[in-house]
């Protein structure tokens, strides 16, 4: 009889006050969404990070006149490698002359822009040694080893290209967070306002049961479920928006990284993971909200 009546209760006050619900609704769907999308990007990063314990390598570019005079390393490029062997903190390195350079660039580039590839002509590239450090820990002494050693016209480390990648992943993080706190202090004064609203709409009742003998806990329930079941049909709403944003935005935002393996992929199991963490913090945070609002502001 009791949890007919309070499930009766709360049906009314969601239906007495549906556009505040319906705003309750989206403005916890935006927050948590935005919380959601942080949260990815942390796991992205995350699960990235593992990739480039491994990635010590240097990509040092012979000078363009040095390589087309000696493609096969021979003369003034066997000096450069010489040079670059004795390089402490070097443990291998590895010669592609202007040619396989040129056909690794148009590989890695046919699908994704072949009008570069068009527009670059073979003797455009020059040759490339890829130095492997023994000490990773050790790239930047290295590259100030490499920059004295003439010949070289380029010296690219990995640490630059991962560094830019994960600039771009914390700054999506970071904007995420921010619109999610302003988003959750919205939706913790939307809640406060639905949940006065709904309890000065329903004093007289609340008042007649609480004349009859019931308890406190037992006339705020309703109002603090209203303020749960709303929020919880806002956390699954931004489940929905994440699966969305993950279609339409981040796979396309991220597919270079994704094909160059520099992050790993956000995946929808990703999003599920994360899927109860939403409903259970918009559920705990609606409840504490409408909860105290009704202790402040709601004399019994």
């Amino acid at each position: 009889m009791a949890a007919r009546f309070i499930a009766s209760e709360v049906g009314q006050g969601l239906r007495r006050n549906l556009s505040m619900t319906l705003a309750m609704i989206i403005t916890t769907a935006v927050a948590l969404a935005m919380l959601g999308g942080g949260l990815l990007v942390v796991m992205t990063a995350s699960a990235s990070q593992d990739k480039y314990d491994y990635l010590n390598e240097f990509r040092v570019y012979v000078d363009r006149s040095i390589s087309r005079e000696d493609p096969d390393c021979a003369a003034a490029c066997g000096e450069i490698r010489a040079q670059l062997e004795a390089t402490d903190g070097v443990a291998s390195l590895e010669y592609k002359n202007p040619q396989e350079t040129y056909e690794e660039f148009t590989e890695l580039f046919a699908s994704t822009d072949p009008v570069l590839v068009e527009s670059t002509s073979p003797d455009a590239l020059g040759s490339r040694f890829t130095l492997t450090l023994d000490d990773p820990t050790r790239a930047e002494a290295v590259a100030e080893d490499l920059a004295t050693v003439e010949g070289i016209e380029i010296v690219q480390g990995q640490g630059e290209l991962v560094e830019r990648v994960f600039s771009v992943l914390h700054g999506i993080r970071n904007a995420a967070f921010a619109v999610a706190v302003v988003q959750l202090v919205a939706t913790v004064l939307l809640i406060a306002n639905m949940t006065q609203i709904a309890a000065f709409t329903r004093r007289t009742a609340v008042g007649i049961m609480r004349l009859v003998g019931a308890s406190r806990w037992y006339t705020e329930l309703p109002f603090v479920l209203e303020a749960v079941i709303a929020a919880v049909a806002g956390a699954l709403l931004a489940v929905g928006g994440l699966f969305a944003a993950k279609s339409v935005f981040l796979d396309r935002v991220l597919a270079e990284a994704y094909r160059a393996n520099l992050v790993e992929r956000i995946t929808a199991q990703d999003i599920l993971l994360i899927a109860p963490v939403l409903v259970v913090a918009g559920a705990v945070v609606s409840a504490i909200t409408a909860w105290v609002t009704l202790r402040l502001t709601v004399r019994h």
